[in-house]
C-alpha cells in the first residue's frame, strides 16, 4: 500500500466532499440508479444507503478556528483522544522527551486531516506495516503509517503520524518536504477508520484528556513551551 502525493486542489478543496471520495460516490450512486432501472428496487435502495454513507464519510466541511495564540497546537484529526502519554529519552520521532497524544477516528468522523501549527514540513517518511484495529496499542508500532515532522519556529518540532487501521487501506498525504504550511490547512486523509498521533515537546502544556472528543483544525490539544 503506497501513499500518494496529490495536487493543491485537495489542500484548497472547495467541494463539500474530499476529492478522494468522488470515484466511490460515482460508482455507488451509479449502481443504485442502474439497479433501480432494471427493476431491483430493494437492492437499489440498499445501494443508495451505501452511496449516502460514502458521501457522509468523505464529507469535507470548511473549518475556521479562533485560536490566535502562537504556540497553540490544534488536533490534526476529528475523533476521540485515546492516550496522552509522556515519553522519556529519545525513542520518539522528535528525538527528545515528548508527549504523545493519540486520536482515534471512527468511520463516522470527518477523515480529512489538518495541520496542527504553522511551520515548514521538514521530513515525510512512509512505513509499510500491518492493519490492526486503530484503537489498539499495537497499531501505533505495527500498522502502516506516514510520519510528518513539522518545524515550528526556529527550534521546536512536532511530529504527526497518520496510521492506517483495520479497514483503512489508503493513506493520502498532500504535502511534501519543504512546504510552508499554516494552522488548519488540509494535508491528507485516511480512508475508513484510522488513528493519528501527535508528538509534542515534553515541556508542552497539554489541553486535552483521554476520551475527549476533538475536531480537526479547531480543538487545541496543547501549547508549545
Amino acid at each position: 500500500m503506497s501513499i500518494r502525493k496529490l495536487d493543491n486542489s485537495r489542500i484548497h478543496n472547495t467541494w463539500p466532499v474530499a476529492k478522494e471520495g468522488v470515484p466511490f460516490i460515482l460508482v455507488s450512486s451509479g449502481l443504485a440508479i442502474l439497479l433501480a432501472c432494471i427493476g431491483l428496487p430493494y437492492v437499489a435502495m440498499l445501494m443508495g444507503v451505501l452511496a449516502f454513507f460514502v458521501i457522509f464519510f468523505f464529507r469535507d466541511p470548511e473549518r475556521r478556528h479562533d485560536i490566535d495564540e502562537e504556540g497553540a497546537v490544534l488536533t490534526p484529526a476529528d475523533g476521540t483522544i485515546l492516550e496522552v502519554r509522556p515519553l522519556n529519552g529519545k525513542d520518539n520521532p522528535i528525538g527528545k522527551p515528548a508527549v504523545k497524544v493519540s486520536i482515534f477516528m471512527s468511520i463516522f468522523n470527518v477523515h480529512v486531516n489538518r495541520i496542527p501549527i504553522p511551520g515548514i514540513i521538514e521530513k515525510i517518511s512512509y512505513h509499510p506495516g500491518k492493519f490492526f484495529s486503530a484503537n489498539l496499542d499495537k497499531a501505533s508500532t505495527e500498522n502502516e503509517k506516514n510520519l510528518i515532522i513539522l518545524k515550528a519556529g526556529d527550534v521546536e518540532r512536532i511530529a504527526v503520524v497518520q496510521i492506517a487501521g483495520l479497514i483503512a487501506r489508503r493513506i493520502a498525504c498532500w504535502v511534501k518536504k519543504g512546504d510552508r504550511v499554516v494552522r488548519g490547512q488540509r494535508f491528507g486523509l485516511i480512508r475508513f477508520g484510522s488513528r493519528l498521533e501527535v508528538y509534542l515537546p515534553g515541556e508542552s502544556r497539554i489541553a486535552v484528556q483521554v476520551r475527549q472528543k476533538v475536531r480537526a483544525g479547531v480543538t487545541p490539544i496543547g501549547y508549545l513551551p
